[in-house]
């Protein structure tokens, strides 16, 4: 039985797929002309803002990712919570199991796209982009929160939705489990388990 599930964001709580890509697909358009098919963006799902710009070859990246998030704003209504997921989360709560997530968001972002669901009241420990120097799918953010929650990794497991998180788990030693309902491409990512849906995971800590 496992003490600690710890949850990526974008993909795995929220459904942030839309407002993130078609937000970047208007700032490349709006500020450097560039356009994109919405598939060609996808890679960047599961990363730091700062890292997909500089694999797109944008050079000011500090001001490049403020402007993504503000047209970021324009598709918050886009933006919700995975259904079932209040129901999981509550659940887990109420049987004692320690909380917590590992983002590629920074602060920030995690402030304006995630805080406002309400389900950050449930979490013990929260490891954000800005928190540690490497990102996904370097095990540095899930190493820090074993660090600060003094979770034992040996009955712990982190639930997410793309192979960056699938690595991350690996090189840090923990299990994984792969959210199917988030996950866009899940042929080729390991997972120690497949969770069809939210509840599945409660249908299995009770086991």
């Amino acid at each position: 039985m496992y003490s600690t599930i710890i949850f990526d964001v974008d993909g795995t709580l929220i459904d942030t797929e839309i407002a993130v890509l078609s937000s970047l697909q208007t700032m490349l358009k709006a500020d450097y002309n560039q356009e994109y098919a919405m598939e060609d963006l996808r890679f960047v799902l599961g990363i730091p803002g700062a890292d997909a710009l500089h694999q797109l070859g944008i050079s000011d990246i500090e001001h490049a990712n403020d402007r993504w998030n503000v047209f970021m704003k324009d598709y918050f209504g886009s933006i919700h919570v995975f259904r079932g997921i209040h129901e999981l989360v509550q659940e887990l709560n109420s049987n004692n199991i320690n909380l917590g997530i590992v983002t590629s968001k920074t602060r920030e972002e995690l402030l304006h796209d995630f805080i406002p669901f309400g389900l950050s009241k449930y979490l013990s420990h929260m490891v954000c982009a800005d928190d540690t120097v490497r990102h996904k799918p370097h095990p540095e953010p899930l190493q820090k929160f074993i660090e600060i929650s003094n979770a034992d990794p040996n009955t712990a497991i982190y639930i997410g939705d793309t192979r960056y998180d699938y690595e991350c788990a690996r090189e840090a030693g923990i299990d994984f489990g792969l959210a199917l309902w988030g996950c866009k491409d899940h042929e080729g990512i390991k997972a120690n388990y497949r969770f069809e849906q939210p509840k599945d995971i409660m249908r299995y800590i009770k086991r």
